[in-house]
C-alpha cells in the first residue's frame, strides 16, 4: 500500500520538528537517542512530572505504599502505550514502506511518541484528582470570582468555569514563565508528541452538547496556547473542524492509543487497588477479572499461588497483554477512517470484553470512587482549592490590602511577575497554574496556614 494524497498522511503526522531557538547546542545526528525518546526523557526530568508522586489517582492521600498515585499510573500507562505504539508502528510501516525509506521513520518512533504522550497525560491534573477540576470550575462560577472576570472574553471565561486538566497539561508542556528563561516553548517537545498528547484538540468553545465524538467531550488547550496548538495542527496536517476562526480539529490518530492506554490502566489497575484495599469483595472482583480472559470461576491455573493478591497480579498481567493485542487490532482496522476523520470513539469500546469492562467500571464507581472517605476528602478539596484560588487572585488584584500582600509573599514569584501589558485573564491563569501545580499535601498544608488552622513550626 502506498501513501496517497488523501485528507491526512503519516508522512506529515510523524514529524521531528520541535519548538527551539535558532542556536541549537546539538543536532539530532549527534545524539544516540531518537527525537521522541528525548521527549520522553524531558518529561521524566520535569518538576511537574515529579510532583505526580503526591497527587491522587484512586485514593486521596493514601496511607498505603501499594496504592497507585498519578506518578505510578502515568508510568504504567506509558509502558502500555509503548507496546501499543510499537505494534501499530510495525504494521503502519508495512503498509507504507516509504515512511522508513524516505522519512527515516522507525517502528520505535511510534512507540516512543505514544509512551511520551502517555507519560504526560495527567501532568496538568490539579490536587485531589478529577474532583480538583470540579473545585476550580466551581470557584469561577461563584459570586466571589465574578468581579475578576468582567474583562474576560466568553472563551476565556469558558476556560475557567469548565477548567480542564488536559488544557493545563498542554500549558505545562509548552509554556515558559518569563522570569524563568528567555527561551519560549516550555519543554520544547516535538509537534507530534504534543499533538498525540492532545486527546481533545479544540478550544473550550464551542461546547458540543450530547456529542457522540469522544474528542469533543472536553477541550485541550487554554486561550493562552490557542495559537500554539493551531501552528502544530497546521504543521502536521490535522483535519479542521468547526467554523472559521475556531481552533477545532480532528485528533492525531496516535491520540487514540494514548486514550486506550489510560483506559486499560485505570479500568484494570484501579480495580486491582480496590481489591487489595478490601473495597471490592474478593471473589466478585476475581471473577470479573477471570471473565476478561474467558476463564470460569472453577478454572485452575497450572501455577500455584500462595497469596490471592499475587494471583491478581498474574491475572492483571495477562489481561493487559490481551487488551493490548485486541486494541491494536481495532486501531489498524479503523486506521483509514482515522486518517479521513470519520472515526471518533474510544478504541476500548470496540473490544469483545467491553461488557465485562463496563461491569468493572460500574463496580469501581460504586465501591471505590464513591467510597465515603474518598467523597469526604474530595468535598474538603473543594474548600481547599477554592480558598487557595480566592486568596491567590485577591493577592493579584487587591495589592493595596496588607492582608493580600502577605498572601502574595507566599506565592512563588514567577506566578506573579508578569509584564504590565498582561491581561486579567493571563494573571488569573498564572494563579491557576500555581494552585494546579500543588500536590495534595502541599495544597492542604498551605490552606491550613493561610486560614490560621495550623501555624508553621519555627524550629
Amino acid at each position: 500500500m502506498t501513501l496517497t494524497a488523501t485528507t491526512i498522511t503519516w508522512d506529515k503526522l510523524i514529524s521531528k520538528k520541535r519548538f527551539e531557538t535558532a542556536d541549537k547546542k546539538y543536532t539530532s545526528d549527534e545524539s544516540v537517542r531518537g527525537e521522541f525518546q528525548r521527549d520522553y526523557d524531558r518529561i521524566v526530568f520535569s518538576s511537574a512530572f515529579r510532583r505526580l508522586q503526591n497527587k491522587t489517582q484512586v485514593m486521596p492521600m493514601p496511607e498505603s505504599d501499594f496504592v497507585h498515585t498519578r506518578l505510578t499510573h502515568s508510568l504504567e500507562a506509558s509502558v502500555v502505550g509503548r507496546s501499543l505504539g510499537r505494534i501499530v508502528g510495525k504494521s503502519i510501516l508495512e503498509r507504507y514502506p516509504e515512511l522508513a525509506e524516505e522519512k527515516n521513520i522507525q517502528e520505535a518512533d511510534f512507540g516512543d511518541v505514544v509512551a511520551a504522550a502517555c507519560l504526560a497525560h495527567d501532568i496538568g491534573n490539579p490536587p485531589f484528582g478529577h474532583s480538583g477540576e470540579d473545585a476550580i470550575s466551581s470557584y469561577f462560577e461563584s459570586e466571589a470570582a465574578k468581579p475578576y472576570l468582567t474583562n474576560l472574553t466568553e472563551a476565556q471565561k469558558a476556560d475557567l468555569i469548565r477548567y480542564e486538566g488536559n488544557a493545563a497539561g498542554f500549558r505545562v508542556l509548552t509554556y515558559t514563565y518569563p522570569t524563568h528563561c528567555n527561551m519560549p516553548g516550555g519543554l520544547s517537545l516535538t509537534y507530534t508528541t504534543l499533538a498525540t498528547f492532545t486527546k481533545y484538540p479544540k478550544e473550550s468553545l464551542p461546547i458540543i452538547l450530547n456529542t457522540k465524538n469522544t474528542s469533543e467531550k472536553k477541550y485541550g488547550f487554554f486561550q493562552t496556547e490557542k495559537a500554539w496548538f493551531n501552528n502544530i495542527a497546521k504543521e502536521l496536517g490535522l483535519l479542521k473542524k468547526g467554523q472559521a476562526g475556531e481552533v477545532y480539529y480532528h485528533r492525531h490518530p496516535l491520540a487514540f492509543l494514548v486514550e486506550a492506554a489510560d483506559d486499560i490502566c485505570y479500568r484494570i489497575i484501579d480495580f486491582e487497588d480496590g481489591l487489595k484495599l478490601g473495597l471490592v469483595p474478593q471473589e466478585q472482583g476475581m471473577d470479573l477479572l477471570r471473565q476478561i480472559l474467558n476463564l470460569d470461576s472453577n478454572h485452575k491455573s497450572s501455577l500455584t499461588f500462595y497469596d490471592w493478591k499475587e494471583e491478581i497480579g498474574y491475572l492483571r498481567a495477562r489481561i493487559i497483554g490481551k487488551l493490548i493485542d485486541e486494541t491494536t487490532a481495532v486501531f489498524l482496522e479503523h486506521e483509514q477512517e482515522m486518517l479521513n476523520g470519520t472515526y471518533d470513539k474510544p478504541l476500548i469500546n470496540e473490544l469483545a470484553c467491553k461488557p465485562v469492562l463496563d461491569k468493572i467500571k460500574d463496580l469501581s464507581i460504586k465501591l471505590i470512587y464513591q467510597n465515603r472517605p474518598v467523597l469526604e476528602i474530595e468535598a474538603a478539596g473543594f474548600e481547599v482549592l477554592g480558598g487557595l484560588l480566592d486568596a491567590g487572585i485577591k493577592a493579584v488584584f487587591e495589592k493595596n490590602s496588607k492582608h493580600h500582600r502577605k498572601l502574595a509573599a507566599l506565592i512563588p514569584p514567577h506566578y506573579l511577575q508578569l509584564p504590565d501589558t498582561a491581561t486579567d485573564y493571563e494573571r488569573i491563569i498564572h494563579i491557576c497554574d500555581f494552585v494546579t501545580s500543588l500536590t495534595d499535601q502541599a495544597a492542604l498544608g498551605l490552606y491550613r496556614k493561610i486560614k490560621g488552622i495550623e501555624l508553621p513550626k519555627m524550629y
